[in-house]
């Protein structure tokens, strides 16, 4: 039986654990993301890309895809209040930001989609699963992706992409290949390590309430893969811990899990 076919009541253990949601580190994790992404993208916008050896190319694209994945995940835990607990303004303002620089997309809607998901996972409310039919990633993740995307938002991109491009002057070129491309990179990484492989059902079918599963990676892999997001039971029992805390949270559950167990 799969116990998320009905809406179950969301109720988490709120702990604090190792994470330290009241001090400045999630700002400071935050303005080194979000200054990256804003240093590397107008350095890439501004390149001669003719002179860069070709191969150098891809592993710009993958730099700015991961920076573009820290400003998602940015957002995200925002809409979990932990990026600045002790100002909820900050914190939702942060998280605007954001997905705004990350496609646009509007910050509002999106926490509404994301408390859903995390009230009703992998059932026909959630916003985040697939459509009940087609369940293979490709699918999926065109279903996902229609879920989230509005033609207001393609409308505005592309009145950007043209103002950078008339404007402001901007290569054709570096424009698709640094702020076209990696958001769509990003996306992928997001739905493969976020959505598909933590919430697609296990052979045993899932289990109640949070229907996810972790991605067991050593911590560094894991925080290249998609900032950790793989922890992703962590993440649903422990939503209010913020992303870089989640590795101490995997540790404790593994640990108490061996002490039980032995």
């Amino acid at each position: 039986m799969n116990f998320c076919d009905k809406p179950v009541s969301y109720y988490v253990a709120i702990e604090q654990l190792s994470a330290k949601e009241d001090t400045v580190w999630g700002l400071v994790i935050v303005i080194v993301i979000i200054s990256l992404w804003v240093a590397s993208l107008a350095f890439l916008l501004a390149i001669n890309y003719a002179k860069v050896p070709i191969w150098l190319i891809p592993i710009a694209i993958v730099w700015q895809m991961f920076l573009y994945t820290g400003l998602f995940i940015t957002a995200h835990d925002a809409m979990h209040g932990s990026v600045y607990r002790k100002n909820p303004k900050i914190n939702n303002f942060i998280g605007s930001l954001a997905v705004a620089l990350y496609a646009v997309f509007p910050y509002q809607q999106m926490l509404k989609n994301h408390c859903l998901h995390h009230r009703h996972p992998a059932s026909e409310v959630d916003p985040d699963f697939h459509d009940g039919k087609r369940t293979n990633a490709i699918f999926w993740y065109l279903h996902f992706m229609i879920e989230y995307s509005s033609w207001q938002q393609l409308i505005v991109l592309t009145i950007l992409f043209n103002l950078a491009k008339y404007v402001l002057h901007i290569h054709q070129i570096n424009l698709i290949l640094f702020w076209s491309i990696p958001p769509i990179l990003s996306s992928i990484q997001l739905f493969y390590f976020g959505t598909f492989l933590p919430h697609r059902e296990p052979k045993k079918g899932y289990v109640y309430p949070h229907c996810s599963q972790t991605i067991k990676l050593p911590t560094f892999l894991s925080f290249i893969a998609c900032y950790h997001f793989g922890y992703h039971e962590e993440h649903h029992e422990y939503p209010h811990v913020p992303w870089w805390q989640l590795p101490s949270v995997y540790k404790q559950r593994v640990f108490n899990n061996s002490v039980t167990n032995s």
